[in-house]
Formats: C-alpha cells, sequence, structure tokens
C-alpha cells in the first residue's frame, strides 16, 4: 500500500481568461501580469510544502505557474518537472479563440447546454475523462516506482480509515492532510480539465468529501491557481496499482488570491 497526497493547481490568469475567451489546446496564450502574481502568490502558499513528484500539462500557461511555483518553493525548486500532453485542457475545436457567449449561442441552437456541448472538432466530456483516466494510470505506476509500497497492510495510516470522512484539519493551513505523508505529488493543469478530473473522483473513484462541502461546490469550476488536494492509498492488484481509499481534503481553494488584485 502507498498512500500520498495529490494537490492539482489551475494555471494563473491569462489575458484570454480575462477576456472571457476560450483557449483549450490550439491558443496557446503566456501567463498575464495578474497570472504571474497569482502563481507567485500560490507559490508563496505552497513554498513549505515537500513535492517529491511534478506532473505538468505541456501547454505554457501551465508550464510557466508550475515553474514558478517551484521556484518558491524550500524543499521541491528540483524536482523533475514531467511535461505531460495527457493533463492539457480540453480541446474545444473550432470554437477555440472565440468567447463563452458564443460557445453558449453554439449549444443553445442544437438545444443542449454548454457545459455538455462538443463544438466541431473539440473534446467530448467522455474524452477528456478518458485522457484523465490514462493520466492517473500512469501517475499511480510512477508513484510507485519512484516511492514503493508499505505493504500489503490493510491499515492506511496518516489518520486515514477506510470507514468514514478524512479527520479534520485547520482550516487554511497549506499542508492539510499531507503531513507525514511518504510522498506528494503536484499536478498543475486547466479549468476544464480539473472540473472533469474532480467529478471523476468523486463520482467513479467514490472520493470521501469533506463535512459541510456541498456538491455545487466541488462541481464548480476552478479558479486561476485555485488548489484541490486529495489523499490517495494504492494497492498493487495482479501487477496494477488501484486506488482503494481516495479522500477529498478541499477543493478550489484560493485562500491565497486575497491579496491580489487587478490593477488593469
Amino acid at each position: 500500500m502507498l498512500t500520498f497526497g495529490l494537490t492539482v493547481v489551475r494555471h494563473g490568469e491569462t489575458q484570454y481568461n480575462k477576456d472571457k475567451l476560450l483557449q483549450g489546446q490550439g491558443v496557446d496564450t503566456p501567463l498575464s501580469e495578474v497570472g504571474l502574481r497569482q502563481a507567485e502568490a500560490a507559490g508563496h502558499y505552497l513554498r513549505d510544502l515537500h513535492f517529491s513528484n511534478v506532473f505538468v500539462s505541456n501547454l505554457q500557461r501551465a508550464t510557466k505557474t508550475a515553474e514558478i511555483i517551484l521556484r518558491s518553493n524550500l524543499h521541491s525548486s528540483s524536482v523533475e518537472m514531467v511535461l505531460d500532453p495527457l493533463l492539457r485542457e480540453r480541446g474545444f475545436g473550432v470554437a477555440e479563440g472565440r468567447s463563452k457567449e458564443d460557445l453558449k449561442n453554439m449549444a443553445n441552437a442544437v438545444g443542449q447546454s454548454c457545459r455538455d456541448f462538443t463544438p466541431p472538432g473539440g473534446e467530448t466530456l467522455e474524452q477528456v475523462k478518458s485522457r484523465f483516466r490514462k493520466f492517473l494510470k500512469t501517475m499511480f505506476q510512477r508513484m510507485l516506482d519512484d516511492h514503493g509500497s508499505d505493504g500489503p497492510s490493510a491499515s492506511l495510516g496518516h489518520g486515514l480509515s477506510c470507514n468514514g470522512p478524512p479527520p479534520p484539519v485547520a482550516a487554511g493551513e497549506a499542508s492539510e492532510g499531507v503531513t507525514d505523508l511518504p510522498a506528494h505529488a503536484l499536478v498543475v493543469s486547466h479549468g476544464a480539465f480539473i472540473r472533469v478530473a474532480v467529478r471523476h473522483l468523486v463520482d467513479e473513484l467514490n472520493c470521501s468529501l469533506p463535512v459541510g462541502l456541498k456538491p455545487n461546490q466541488v462541481y464548480s469550476a476552478c479558479p486561476n491557481t485555485g488548489i484541490c488536494r486529495f489523499i490517495i492509498a494504492l494497492r498493487v492488484d495482479e501487477s496494477v496499482p488501484r486506488p482503494v481509499i481516495v479522500h477529498c481534503i478541499f477543493v478550489n481553494r484560493k485562500d491565497h488570491l486575497a491579496s491580489i488584485t487587478d490593477s488593469h
């Protein structure tokens, strides 16, 4: 069994984000000045954590965010940053570069909700989920290869239990849930992708949620440099790593953004 922390961060703001334009995979814009400050704030907030592994979308808005976070970190600045195209944003096809309002109008024209609509040439939500599942498979194997297993015992340790919610934690602490864990993965990705990923963890991997967290909070859009955290316990069955416990510690946290103001 290997128990590890998973911290997921959305990239900082780009000008396209500010202007409510779709980027997807075909439009790869840099961070705006606000986005750079957001990434610096996220890095400062997470600076005392020890990330043993780092996985990042290979689009520049994500890689720059990850670079800034790692540069600020007291323990992980030299950790290898694995660029993985599986972590790219959802592809929006012909809608990329156009406004979110255009996407909504396209969806309305065919009688669909904006969230469920797939523009011509774009990825369906099912295809995005398939990408995330492929990523999980490779990440699980990498974590086991790098950190091994502490044996087949059903005891998870670190305050985790097979029966019940995660233990109470001190609200606002950057280290919530990951103190003393043997491994901790940082993932930096994109808004629509993270939304699909969180839904998959909760709906299909039976992720337990903190007391008082409402479904609309869990499934809401992640803000730029919003932070989600999970604890995952892996067991190897027939040479295949499988998550036996998934706990959510928090989703879409943005405490670090309190001092960030848009001066433009």
